[in-house]
């Protein structure tokens, strides 16, 4: 696994210090950015600034911080020779694993008195990027969003994985990771935009599964039970 690069930068640290621990023991360099790198620190990791492999310093309060060919260079280019070579062109190397979840935007606007200074600070640019960058060259690089699927994703690289159809399946996760979130903003701006009219022209919507049920309408038929994403069902 010698030379292998992740790319750490999360907002819920649940999971961490395992997965980043773990990710050394297997002889992976570990880059992350703020918070990340500090925790990562404060655990006893090596780690990697992102401005260390970007030669530039995160800005704008920490608004910019791994927008920079030298991190999405890394992560988009394919594993072909002429993608590595242009890489290597550019003083540049490849990223193979990207973990990243997102500012918690659904959590800051539940609150009723949340301002709305608070609200747009907490939609994240750079995070939304980095996972959709990795799940588009889901071919090459792994990407992982939900802390839950940490150890599966250890073990994996233990035996030698994670395979292509891993990977097309937390590429999967990532976009629907996205899209929900990009819904959550959507509809909140949509109520502090134009708060009067009860039909805009797009409705966006986002649902997660609660669970699978034992058949629909009728006995023949499979179905599921959905809630709106970021929310609690009534029996739960």
């Amino acid at each position: 696994m010698a030379n292998h690069r992740a790319l750490i930068s999360v907002s819920d640290k649940t999971g961490l210090e395992a997965l980043a621990g773990g990710l050394r023991l297997l002889g992976w360099e570990l880059i992350a950015s703020g918070g990340t790198a500090k925790a990562l620190r404060a655990a006893g990791l090596d780690v990697i600034d992102v401005s260390d492999v970007t030669g530039f310093p995160e800005i704008l309060d920490g608004r910019v911080k791994t927008l920079h060919p030298a991190i999405h260079g890394g992560i988009l280019a394919r594993r072909t020779p002429e993608h590595l070579a242009e890489l290597n062109a550019h003083g540049l190397a490849p990223i193979d694993l990207v973990v990243c979840n997102l500012y918690p935007f659904q959590d800051t606007v539940a609150g009723t008195d949340t301002m709305e200074v608070e609200a747009v600070e907490q939609i994240d640019i750079g995070g939304v990027t980095l996972l959709r960058a990795a799940a588009k060259n889901f071919e090459s690089v792994a990407v992982v969003c939900d802390p839950g699927d940490y150890q599966p994703l250890l073990d994996m690289l233990r035996a030698g994985g994670p395979d292509e159809e891993t990977r097309r399946r937390l590429a999967l996760k990532a976009f629907q990771h996205t899209a929900s979130y990009d819904a959550a903003i959507a509809g909140w701006l949509a109520g502090v935009a134009d708060p009067l009219n009860p039909f805009p022209d797009t409705l966006t919507l986002s649902y997660a599964r609660v669970d699978a049920l034992r058949y629909g309408e009728n006995p023949h038929q499979a179905a599921a039970l959905y809630r709106p994403a970021g929310q609690s069902a009534a029996f739960e």
